[in-house]
């Protein structure tokens, strides 16, 4: 018996899949407890002992977590400080040319690093890697003894050009170690070598300022996990969509960033090549936001331009998720022009929606999908107190019903639809600006929300289908268990391609190469294939953005470069330019290590099916949809039977998510138990 768990703690709770695999037999187990904040490893062994099962039992924890993106958006962070180039302590705070506030360029920002504890020291490289001034050794000893001893915990050492010379950093890293009293030193080079010292900083200093919170935090779980015998394996997942050993996750801290969200995204690709598609919109809606991103090819788009927070971009490679801030929580109300507006802020979950009996007293978008027979409210999750339905009417009819002059279910309709709106918007960032037409994929829903919007986006946007899987409200957990072991590696180039010296191309290459291998490697007992994937950054002198450009090999040639960069150019946005010079900014190498597959059909629970799809009814109410309301058979998900067809307007609940077929659409349960709504 192999026992495997995919573990993702959220902001409310902590989810699990348990996989127990015996020769070809695989059964699953579930498992959701609430999240303990004060410490997520208690509620990580929570929710193992509440599958059934201890910690000793187990081969294998692939763990998702939040809590480095959360301390960074809540500054929860370490105390750290900063030794750079003589003149350059500010940049941090200097950034770009925007501002907070885009109108008046107003506005304050506070850099992870306060200014006291930014020091400098006279060195200097230029943009060739040359050495303008020496290193001051005698300084950097001086200064970090000082940080030290003002109560800095972690210290970033990051130098003007340490991209093309790593010598002064490599050099002030050595003196540092000496004298710093742990071992959170982070050196802007080893963690991003790329060109822009803006970027390289924010994104050096985002790992110092999470490094020892995500230390403690998993050194606790792997304590308190050998406390109750196990010791076996644990791998953590990176904002990138793979997973890195525990024991080496936090000397690159920053990379976890965006761990929750790209572990959904993981877990679609999973599905859509279980159930022979290549190509998806992700969309994710959960209580607060709604996360969206673009597979293509069956593979997930991956950016290393993320910016979590206003002045900290993160230059590290993470899956692209938008977010925008539209969920379940998402508040309604009349502005001072008289105009309805839901969100930007939201109930949470404490006190939540009006219909969770937690306090809460404004409208939401889940208060309006109750008001409206989407959600039942004898199912809903998380509920401490019973409030009536007339007490959510009357709290629309006040708040927005009549000063928008409206009936409730119109108000409440239109709360659906101007959410319907902020999450589209988001669709089109992540397809039609990057020249990908909606209509060329399925949507893909999923989160304890998304399901309920999504045929009704998926109709907006002309996208032909919609996919929900077996298990929505648990396809984080499921992403920990089927996402590979994935390293990245970066270096700039930044010339023009036709003064590049091939040579060094190469070099670079196979060095990216070889050090990711190394990595993947240490854990090849859980490997079944490994695939290496080259690439390079490249854009038009002059340009600032950049274009991601697959190269095939390490022995790619210049004219295969020009080629292929000319190409990506193209279909992004239908225009040639051959009288400007290309500049290869960025060599890039991914090396990723497959995973053994996880068999989907292994989460549907074959006891639970009903004879036909009559036998899955479990009751009938009206639906508002399209302007009115209509009689709608609901159905429980679990009973549905395989090759089942729904035709709208109908309800599917599950224990995780609650799906709404609209009008005219038709649902049909897969092989491998998804719903495939035809739009």
């Amino acid at each position: 018996m192999r026992r495997v768990a995919g573990i993702d703690v959220g902001g409310t709770f902590t989810d699990l899949l348990l996989t127990e695999q015996e020769g070809t037999s695989v059964t699953v187990k579930l498992a959701k407890v609430p999240t303990s904040i004060a410490n997520q490893a208690v509620g990580v062994v929570k929710a193992i002992e509440a599958a059934g099962v201890g910690p000793a039992d187990l081969d294998l924890i692939i763990h998702g977590t939040t809590a480095t993106t959360n301390a960074v958006l809540e500054r929860k962070v370490a105390k750290v400080g900063l030794i750079t180039t003589e003149g350059f302590r500010d940049i941090l705070e200097l950034g770009r040319r925007t501002r907070p506030r885009a109108y008046g360029m107003t506005g304050t920002f506070e850099p992870l690093i306060e200014r006291p504890f930014r020091r400098e020291v006279a060195e200097r490289m230029n943009a060739l890697g040359e050495v303008v001034t020496p290193l001051d050794e005698a300084a950097v000893r001086r200064e970090a003894e000082a940080l030290a001893a003002a109560g800095c915990e972690a210290i970033v050492v990051h130098f003007l050009h340490s991209y093309a010379n790593p010598e002064h950093e490599l050099r002030a890293g050595e003196i540092v170690r000496s004298v710093w009293p742990n071992g959170y030193v982070t050196l802007g080079h080893e963690l991003l070598s790329e060109y822009r010292e803006y970027e390289r900083g924010t994104t050096a200093s985002v790992n110092a300022a999470v490094q020892p919170i995500l230390d403690r935090y998993v050194q606790r779980l792997q304590a308190d996990l050998s406390a109750k015998g196990f010791s076996r394996d644990l791998l953590v997942m990176n904002g990138n969509g793979g997973t890195v050993p525990a024991t080496l996750v936090a000397r690159e801290a920053a990379k976890t960033v965006m761990s929750g969200p790209a572990s959904g995204v993981m877990a679609a690709a999973a599905t859509l090549a279980q159930s022979g598609l290549t190509n998806a919109i992700t969309y994710d809606m959960g209580g607060t936001s709604t996360d969206v991103a673009l597979i293509h090819g069956g593979v997930p788009e991956v950016s290393a331009e993320l910016t979590i927070d206003y002045g900290l971009p993160i230059h590290l490679p993470m899956v692209d998720v938008r977010t925008v801030g539209a969920g379940g929580g998402s508040i309604a109300s009349v502005n001072a022009a008289g105009m309805l507006q839901v969100g930007p802020h939201s109930a949470g979950s404490e006190p939540g929606p009006i219909c969770y009996g937690r306090g809460g007293t404004r409208p939401t978008i889940t208060d309006a999908n109750l008001i409206l027979g989407r959600l039942d409210p004898d199912r809903l999750t998380a509920v401490q107190g019973k409030v009536s339905l007339a007490d959510i009417r009357s709290v629309f009819e006040r708040d927005l019903a009549q000063p928008l002059g409206m009936s409730v279910e119109e108000a409440a309709a239109a709360v659906i639809r101007l959410g319907n709106v902020h999450m589209s918007g988001a669709i089109r960032m992540v397809s039609l600006s990057r020249g990908y037409d909606p209509r060329d994929f399925v949507l893909f829903a999923f989160g304890g929300a998304g399901p309920l919007h999504a045929v009704a986006l998926a109709r907006e946007l002309g996208i032909p289908e919609v996919l929900v899987p077996a298990r929505p409200g648990l396809t984080n957990a499921l992403g920990c268990l089927v996402a590979d072991l994935r390293q990245d590696r970066v270096n700039t180039v930044n010339r023009p391609l036709d003064q590049v010296d091939m040579g060094e191309v190469k070099r670079l290459m196979t060095a990216q190469r070889d050090s990711a291998l190394a990595v993947v490697e240490e854990e090849k007992a859980e490997i079944e294939e490994t695939l290496v994937i080259h690439g390079a950054d490249m854009q038009f002198r002059g340009q600032t953005h950049l274009i991601r450009v697959p190269l095939a090999s390490p022995d790619v040639t210049r004219e295969e470069i020009q080629a292929a960069f000319e190409a990506a150019y193209f279909h992004r946005f239908q225009v040639r330019l051959p009288e400007i010079r290309a500049v290869l900014v960025n060599l890039v190498t991914s090396v990723i290590g497959r995973r053994r597959a996880f068999p989907l059909s292994a989460l549907l629970d074959p006891a639970a099916r009903a004879a036909d799809v009559a036998g899955a009814v479990i009751g009938e109410r009206q639906v508002h949809a399209d302007g009115r309301w209509w009689d709608a058979k609901v159905y429980s998900r679990d009973a549905l039977p395989i090759g089942a067809v729904v035709t709208g307007p109908a309800v599917i609940q599950q224990i995780d998510a609650t799906t709404v077929i609209e009008p005219g659409a038709v649902a049909t349960v897969d092989a491998i138990g998804n719903l495939r709504v035809k739009v």
